[in-house]
């Protein structure tokens, strides 16, 4: 899989969080591979390893988000650009492999293909924050 498609892959993984609580996510992450991702070994590693390190860091991205937000925290937000900024703050606050350019274009594309129309916009207004 190509970088982009990875990210979409944890994209869509990080999504069910929305929907499942803690107890729920192993079996949701194994459905998910089961059901949803076709991966060769080495990409299901990359993405359950991503995954696993953002939803260890959510409550600082989620902190983080709400200090740079402005009338806007992450309870009022939607689901689609939630997850979207959750996974771009954690590639430019933690992801040293990612340029932070490189993750606001990824989740603006994103947010073009999976949010609401103004999505894209809303979310390189609050990524520029961070950058």
């Amino acid at each position: 899989m190509t970088r982009r498609e990875l990210r979409e892959q944890i994209f869509k993984l990080l999504f069910r969080i929305e929907f499942n609580g803690p107890d729920e996510m192993p079996k949701q992450v194994e459905l998910f591979f089961e059901d949803e991702c076709v991966a060769d070994v080495e990409d299901t590693e990359y993405i359950k390893s991503k995954y696993e390190k953002i939803v260890a860091n959510l409550q600082a991205i989620d902190d983080m988000l709400n200090e740079k937000t402005d009338k806007w925290d992450t309870s009022r937000m939607g689901k689609v650009d939630l997850t979207i900024l959750r996974l771009a703050v954690y590639e430019i606050v933690y992801d040293d492999d990612v340029p932070t350019g490189v993750a606001i274009n990824e989740a603006v594309e994103l947010a073009k293909k999976f949010g609401q129309k103004a999505s894209f916009g809303f979310i390189n207004g609050i990524l520029a924050k961070f950058a």
